[in-house]
């Protein structure tokens, strides 16, 4: 097998996938992480015995990750348990409509019935609409690099039939007619940082994507999924270094030829790849190169996702009406998301998710008590110009009393711990520029070919994987995108293997 090496940089989701198959493959891979914990935005917080997941809490495809491990004849299941999720959400408004979500058509058939008649054929047809867009969108081309204009030119026609230049909200509302039935169709954007009035068409794919593998949740939490995939990267003899933050990424004419962390160690690598922030990439890992500069500058033109506020907090009993997942919809949905796409200020209103994993797991609080965080969104720092240490207690403070008004009696009387998370946290902690939460903002001109290369155009062994790059955010997203890098470096080094092939080659070990 290749004695090839090659150094990650960050370990988010993305990250973990691309050295997972790249180590599968006979890479000697090494992971390099910043922080404490390995995950990325998928870190964990611990307290007074409460477990808080700080990032992505839905799983929506685990046979991509189920793959990771298959590569070498592993099965996630021996390393987690995943915890069906239902219903997959429960949608509210402020005059107390609710619509509880299932992987069950014939129950949403139901709620959609008492709604609006007239829509559950529209919604019937949607769906059909949404399985083709992902046979098309997800699973043809979700891992498929587009590093050459020719291969966008070659998806054209189908991305022009699916009407991939409309927005998701405008294909849903060619289906639904209900006002709030429109609304609990076209959230899902919001969940990998799109508006659903600009997102292309083809992210209602979700639906289907949801309906096809149902809404799972980490035994143990998100965290716990982490774990796994860090566990089956050692045990495949991968090696990961925390508290390591990478200051450059050394360079070498039109080539990477290692990186050198904060602390001063050098390593010599035969690829680099990278699942930080793109932008930060460039602009400070590659900041002495005139690749970095200029890919920086041409990257800071580009239109980036919103940010986030989420609080974490421990409370004593529970709150036994609210279900997994909470999507609270606020007085306004078209004006609030321009707003929040286009600032200049944070709205005075919210729409709001609310995550309670001690539905699906109560192990994650102690006895008698529940584990919840609730996620704003709010503009990016550049869209906004807000002092966030200034406002986070005030903010804060009216989203804990707006749930304790709508959802949540005596909330802030029950309260045992609390953190929030800001996006200076998001610009700071995870050098997320503009402090976005999902890097650029998933709109078509900013998608699969006009997206971040999963391969640098002028340094050819400098790779990337995460949000930022094809196919975009998301778990099954950035899982993807580390399948779809992975298969560009080992055929740049030479490496024929299929899934097979390797499988085969470690039963031999």
């Amino acid at each position: 097998m290749s004695k090839h090496t090659a150094a990650v940089i960050g370990s988010g989701f993305g990250g973990l996938a691309l050295a997972i198959r790249l180590q599968s493959a006979g890479f000697q891979t090494t992971l390099f992480e910043a922080r404490d914990k390995p995950g990325g935005r998928a870190y964990v917080y611990e307290d007074q015995g409460f477990t808080f997941d700080a990032g992505p809490t839905v799983v929506t495809d685990p046979d991509c990750l189920r793959e990771l491990f298959a590569l070498t004849g592993r099965k996630l299941e021996d390393y987690l348990e995943l915890l069906p999720v239902k219903p997959f959400y429960r949608l509210c408004w402020e005059d107390g409509y609710t619509f509880d979500y299932y992987n069950d058509t014939e129950e949403n058939n139901r709620q959609i019935q008492e709604k609006n008649p007239e829509d559950v054929d529209g919604y019937r047809r949607f769906l059909e609409y949404s399985e083709e867009v992902m046979r098309e969108g997800y699973i043809k081309l979700g891992t498929t690099p587009f590093l050459n204009f020719t291969d966008m030119i070659k998806a054209a026609p189908q991305l022009v039939r699916l009407q991939a230049f409309r927005s998701v909200y405008s294909m849903v509302a060619k289906y639904i007619k209900d006002e709030q039935l429109r609304q609990a169709f076209t959230f899902h954007t919001l969940l990998v940082g799109g508006n659903p009035f600009n997102t292309s068409s083809i992210y209602t794919l979700i639906h289907s994507l949801e309906k096809r593998w149902g809404v799972s949740f980490p035994k143990g939490g998100t965290h716990a999924l982490v774990r796994a995939l860090v566990q089956l990267f050692e045990d495949l003899g991968g090696e990961i270094r925390l508290s390591t933050p990478v200051a450059e990424i050394l360079t070498e004419g039109d080539r990477a030829t290692g990186i050198r962390t904060e602390a001063g160690w050098q390593g010599e690598f035969d690829a680099v790849a990278s699942n930080a922030d793109v932008v930060f990439t460039y602009e400070k890992l590659l900041g002495r190169t005139t690749r970095g500069q200029q890919a920086a500058r041409a990257m800071k033109r580009r239109s980036f996702s919103p940010s986030l506020f989420l609080i974490y907090f421990g409370v004593e009993g529970n709150y036994p009406d609210l279900q997994h997942h909470s999507i609270l919809f606020g007085p306004r949905y078209k004006e609030h998301l321009k707003e929040l796409y286009g600032g200049p200020n944070v709205s005075d209103d919210f729409s709001l998710y609310l995550h309670a994993p001690t539905v699906s797991d109560p192990d994650l609080a102690p006895a008698g008590c529940s584990t919840f965080y609730v996620l704003a969104p709010v503009p990016n720092l550049k869209k906004a110009n807000v002092d966030w240490d200034e406002m986070a207690p005030e903010y804060c403070e009216r989203i804990l009393s707006y749930l304790e008004k709508h959802y949540m009696p005596d909330l802030k009387s029950r309260i045992i711990t609390k953190r929030t998370f800001t996006p200076f946290d998001f610009r700071d902690e995870l050098n997320a520029h503009q402090g976005s939460a999902f890097s650029m903002e998933p709109v078509l001109w900013q998608s699969a070919y006009f997206r971040t290369h999963n391969r640098d155009d002028k340094i050819r062994n400098l790779y990337f994987a995460g949000a930022g790059t094809h196919p975009g955010a998301g778990i099954p997203g950035v899982v993807g995108s580390g399948k779809a890098t992975a298969g560009i470096m080992l055929e740049d080094f030479d490496h024929q293997y299929s899934d097979a092939d390797v499988s085969a080659q470690f039963a031999k070990m």
